[in-house]
């Protein structure tokens, strides 16, 4: 513990808890919570869900052990974790739009602007800063998505929302369209109460599931999940799934847009979410002329930018092979295929393939 046992013995925790979540308002979070550390239950769902495979080439999900559910072992000292909830939804071209449009490039809306990374843990720094100024200092540690941690699972075991069927967050005056971040603290925060679960007998995000990732209720199998496959996945996708993908270049929204829930979506405020470069509608086409340094160029600062212009050019060649056959759409495949990547020119080549069948 580094905060004196004499100070926090004259610290009004309820009250503390009320500054923080004010403070969190302050810097941009639409809700924060404070959960203990116990993730019984959710350490074993993780170890199932392991044990069956799900988790595809995502070794990282594994290879920390019980850090990922332990708080308390991944950052000693840990008593309590606060959590904090930011919308993202940016104005954009609505995505039904553009998955009705084989032409158009579909991708996730959080990947619109520039990463979330940067401005979450720079925003919950500074929320630990207030703290410290307000107590003196104090053990803790920031996340965003960043390290073994169950974000989901101390997210509901706080109140910010209940798990839904499709494993994300979800909250019913604010949908799901959010990012999660968490710092692990030294200090006894009050817990919040966890939401119920409002999911009832709704199968909406089971059933429009492209691939049919979502196996069962609650549990997704990774390796069948276009963001996986677009995004993780650093391979060949699946011959069988790559027609299931569509114009869908960069992860999936299909479980977010069929949620009822999200009629309650709220609109980002943060300019940094805001749709960069024509994202939002761009042509399959565009996109696949991009050479590396416009790649990098154009979407630098930008979460897509971790997958890579290969793997960009890999999943831009599978929209491509999905889309409706035209000279343009020929003449873009036929430019790219003697690429230097054998990656990208057997992806290239299936796609001719779908044209010429």
């Amino acid at each position: 513990m580094i905060l004196a046992m004499q100070n926090a013995r004259s610290i009004d925790w309820v009250e503390l808890a009320a500054q923080i979540r004010q403070w969190g308002r302050e810097l941009g979070y639409d809700a924060i919570g404070f959960a203990e550390t116990a993730l019984d239950a959710a350490e074993a769902e993780l170890n199932d869900w392991l044990a069956a495979g799900f988790h595809g080439e995502m070794d990282y999900m594994a290879s920390h052990g019980t850090k990922r559910s332990r708080p308390a072992e991944l950052v000693p000292g840990t008593v309590s974790v606060i959590t904090a909830r930011m919308n993202y939804l940016p104005e954009a071209t609505p995505m039904e739009d553009v998955l009705a449009d084989g032409t158009r490039a579909a991708l996730s809306r959080y990947a619109l602007g520039r990463d979330y990374h940067k401005l979450l843990r720079a925003r919950l720094q500074k929320l630990a800063g207030r703290i410290a100024e307000a107590i003196g200092p104090f053990g803790h540690r920031v996340f965003t998505d960043s390290a073994p941690v169950l974000e989901v699972a101390l997210a509901e075991k706080s109140g910010l929302g209940w798990r839904g069927k499709h494993t994300l967050l979800l909250h019913c005056e604010a949908g799901s369209f959010f990012f999660l971040g968490e710092i692990y603290t030294d200090l006894p925060l009050p817990a919040d109460a966890p939401q119920d679960d409002h999911c009832g007998n709704c199968r909406a995000c089971l059933d429009v599931c492209p691939t049919q990732a979502i196996v069962a209720p609650y549990t997704v199998d990774a390796r069948r999940c276009i963001s996986y496959l677009t995004i993780e996945l650093k391979g060949a996708i699946p011959e069988e799934l790559r027609p299931l993908i569509g114009n869908r270049v960069y992860g999936c929204d299909d479980c977010q847009l069929a949620c009822p829930w999200n009629r309650f979506a709220r609109r980002t405020v943060e300019a940094d979410f805001s749709v960069r470069h024509g994202l939002d509608s761009a042509r399959l086409v565009a996109l696949f002329a991009w050479s590396e340094a416009e790649f990098k160029t154009r979407l630098a600062g930008s979460a897509i930018f971790r997958i890579g212009h290969e793997r960009w050019l890999r999943n831009l060649a599978v929209a491509l092979g999905n889309a409706p056959t035209s000279p343009e759409i020929i003449a873009a495949l036929t430019a790219r295929r003697d690429h230097a990547s054998e990656l990208v020119r057997e992806h290239v080549a299936w796609a001719l393939a779908r044209h010429r069948a």
